[in-house]
């Protein structure tokens, strides 16, 4: 071979390889469509089964846009990368699902791909989907083919190049998607393993509550150490939860059934529809998952040093009576005025007394011990809606009749004044964003 030769040669390999790399990230082919099967094919407790694990995973959550039919898609999801828009999960043949043979769902939910073969992105989280059962699998089928149709074509992504080429899923595959069921731990009794099974899979938790690398995989390594949702922040679910009292099974069960713990405080932002959710599961799965949460958490209190937590954050809280003002005030000028907004806008509801429909002390809240102020800026913008479980608490927003600088020393004043922590950086910063989206 000449040297001309060899360098056809060898300018030839990038061509192959590329070429290689193409037909392996296309090798999925289209799954033929299938006529439904109807109602009466499936047995009335594998739909009611499927309903729940539908539940489990808030399916209905994130495949509804505003206003918008139940499963029908559409829905805007912000990630890094640009926005992606839910599917169209209902049974319609033109829009939705309706045409998926189960083997084509079960593709889909184990390897991201859907019928026609095309890469899905992981803001479906099949890279937690994939551990469910094909028992479960075939249930959320069975349940979602049996819904009504509905004719709804959802936008088209709004990705950023390169991201909006499908085709490098693949290789985002091959570095961070593992395959497989669920296995259970024989370390672990059963009611654990049960927990794991629904918050690793179909429950997806830390889809939210894990970092995630600069691709947008979760890091595994440093799984429910907190992460993010619709902008908002997702708090630590294991040692590292900011809340000053570890979660108990009962209290995390108290929370994902109603949305309300009385040493933790109320579901709010991303974290609220959720809660709706769970509100119709099973006593048993909704105790399991908590269980495996607890497992994570760290030592927990005896009552003597859970009450000298609450105590404390109670002896924070503002009196009701006029011209009080806390044992320590600020000297800084913009904390300060913090306290004066906190008095005129927030102490009537934000007060001690210890009575059952009063908010818990803001000493408590994880939103106020987070690692930044996003959630207690949210809260104060938008307020918060209650939950099915907790309808008698709510909160007004508040952000169309407070001034931004206000809220600026508001949010300052509650972390100098509720914890010990250092002051959040770049509060003004942050204000302003949510004044821009709001």
């Amino acid at each position: 071979m000449n040297r001309s030769q060899k360098i056809v040669s060898f300018a030839a390999l990038p061509v192959a390889a590329l070429a290689v790399a193409a037909a392996w990230a296309y090798r999925h082919p289209e799954i033929a469509p299938v006529e439904l099967p109807g109602v009466a094919s499936f047995d009335s407790d594998l739909l009611y089964l499927g309903e729940a694990l539908a539940g489990i995973g808030a399916c209905e959550v994130c495949h509804t846009s505003r206003g918008g039919a139940p499963y029908a898609g559409g829905l805007a999801l912000p990630t890094p990368f640009g926005v992606v828009y839910s599917t169209n999960i209902t049974p319609d043949a033109e829009t939705g699902i309706g045409g998926w043979s189960e083997a084509a769902f079960r593709r889909a939910m184990r390897q991201g791909v859907d019928r026609k073969g095309r890469h899905l992105y992981p803001a479906f989280p099949y890279d937690h989907f994939t551990k469910a059962t094909d028992e479960d699998i075939r249930a959320i089928y069975a349940y979602l083919i049996t819904r009504e149709p509905v004719d709804n074509t959802a936008p088209e992504n709004e990705l950023r190049f390169p991201f909006n080429i499908r085709a490098l899923l693949a290789g985002w595959k091959l570095l961070f998607l593992e395959t497989g069921e669920y296995q259970p731990d024989p370390g672990q009794n059963e009611e654990w393993n049960r927990g794991a099974y629904l918050a690793e899979g179909l429950g997806h938790c830390g889809a939210c509550h894990s970092p995630r690398n600069i691709f947008g995989a979760v890091l595994r390594d440093s799984a429910y150490d907190g992460g993010e949702a619709e902008h908002w922040l997702a708090p630590a679910l294991n040692e590292k939860s900011p809340a000053p009292i570890p979660w108990s099974q009962i209290q995390l069960v108290n929370y994902l059934f109603d949305g309300w713990d009385s040493d933790h405080g109320i579901a709010g932002g991303p974290m609220a529809p959720i809660v709706n959710h769970l509100y119709d599961q099973s006593e048993d799965d909704i105790f399991a998952i908590a269980a495996y949460f607890e497992s994570r958490q760290r030592r927990p209190p005896n009552e003597a040093e859970r009450q000298l937590v609450i105590d404390r954050a109670k002896s924070l809280d503002w009196v009701s009576e006029p011209g009080y003002l806390p044992d320590k005030t600020p000297e800084d000028p913009s904390v300060q005025n913090g306290m004066e907004v906190f008095r005129d806008q927030c102490s009537n509801c934000h007060k001690r007394g210890g009575g059952e429909q009063l908010p818990v002390s803001l000493a408590l809240t994880s939103t106020v011990n987070a690692s930044d102020p996003r959630n207690v800026i949210h809260i104060i913008f938008d307020g918060i809606r209650p939950t099915r479980g907790a309808m008698q608490r709510s909160m007004p927003g508040m952000g169309a009749s407070i001034l931004d600088r206000d809220i600026v020393d508001l949010v300052k004043f509650l972390r100098w004044h509720f914890t010990d922590l250092l002051p959040w950086d770049g509060v003004a910063e942050h204000v302003a964003e949510k004044r821009a989206s709001w």
